[in-house]
């Protein structure tokens, strides 16, 4: 057994990313692209593969506009045709997967029509399992030219084996978000010590991690990025606009839009194994204006870090301020 109960737990709220001299003279300087896979992409953000967060149209405007973006797998008989949808229009396609038989039968499909994605995501709530080795081992046999990201998981041990079975990337992130009720329902995963988790998982990684959940505010994507991220995925931050699924619904005069977790009784359609909720986040107008807000913010931090790329984020100190959370000074 691993000695996590000597592990320094922290989260978002409590740390604080520790300026060092700034070199540049405009934070319009900065540079905010990632390399993740064969393409480069704006920032260091994607949306979360749910249904309440991305659609075709929102993945459209994605990739045209060089972000990354994980199309949702809760409409499986449509995710053909969505492959053949983007390459038709010369932009990049981005699935996700399951470990169910007929996704065996699926990717053999794809092969066959020769619609290979650019990208696979094996989207599962506990990723450290035999069968997604098996899906992760059956796809790089099958698609060796597609990137495979595959999760989610918490600990370095899952992070490693998931890595030696051949994923490109793994994906971190076990119950923390907004809409997840994991650590309620069976006591397990990553809510409220999700920042030391993805540490953790870092120091054992090899290749890209995607930090999935417990994002509140523009500067966790900074602090991601410092505790090892390549990627940050975000549900419901980029919820809740103009062009996101789920109905718009007013209150006493306010506009907000329907979120819900992937493991909710509303995408599960009944009440078993639920793990998620559904929430109402307000109505946040054109989603390119938030993203170009995260991608300025992004900017500022790099000024902080005292570099001129994300890299130098990764090099700065930290504080650990729980004291501070407590009083209620942050």
């Amino acid at each position: 057994m691993s000695n996590y109960f000597s592990m320094e737990a922290f989260d978002y709220n409590d740390i604080q990313l520790v300026p060092n001299k700034c070199i540049i003279k405009s934070r319009k300087e900065a540079d905010t692209s990632v390399k993740f896979g064969n393409r480069t992409f704006k920032i260091p953000v994607v949306p979360a593969n749910m249904q309440s967060v991305i659609n075709e149209q929102l993945a459209i405007w994605l990739a045209q506009n060089n972000y990354y973006y994980v199309m949702h797998r809760f409409q499986p008989e449509k995710r053909a045709d969505f492959i053949k949808m983007m390459h038709d229009k010369k932009l990049f396609a981005s699935i996700s997967v399951g470990i169910k038989d007929e996704e065996y039968t699926f990717i053999d499909e794809l092969v066959k029509q020769d619609l290979i994605p650019e990208y696979i995501t094996i989207d599962v709530a506990h990723g450290h399992s035999d069968y997604v080795i098996k899906m992760i081992k059956y796809i790089k046999d099958k698609m060796p030219d597609s990137f495979l990201t595959a999760g989610n998981v918490a600990t370095p041990e899952a992070v490693r084996e998931l890595e030696n079975a051949g994923a490109d990337a793994t994906k971190v992130g076990v119950g923390p978000g907004r809409a997840c009720i994991t650590k309620l329902k069976t006591g397990f995963g990553t809510g409220g010590w999700q920042l030391a988790a993805l540490r953790m998982c870092s120091k054992a990684a090899s290749k890209p991690i995607i930090a999935d959940g417990g994002i509140r505010y523009n500067g966790d994507i900074a602090k991601s990025v410092r505790f090892g991220a390549s990627m940050v995925m975000i549900g419901s931050m980029l919820a809740g606009h103009e062009e996101s699924p789920g109905n718009v619904i007013k209150i006493d005069g306010k506009v907000y839009k329907q979120y819900w977790g992937s493991a909710s009784e509303v995408q599960k359609g009944g009440h078993h194994n639920v793990e998620g909720k559904q929430l109402l986040v307000p109505y946040r107008g054109s989603i390119k204006d938030t993203l170009k807000e995260m991608q300025e913010d992004l900017q500022s931090s790099i000024s902080y870090a005292g570099g001129k790329n994300l890299q130098s984020i990764r090099l700065v100190d930290y504080v650990i301020v729980k004291s501070s959370i407590m009083n209620g000074d942050i």
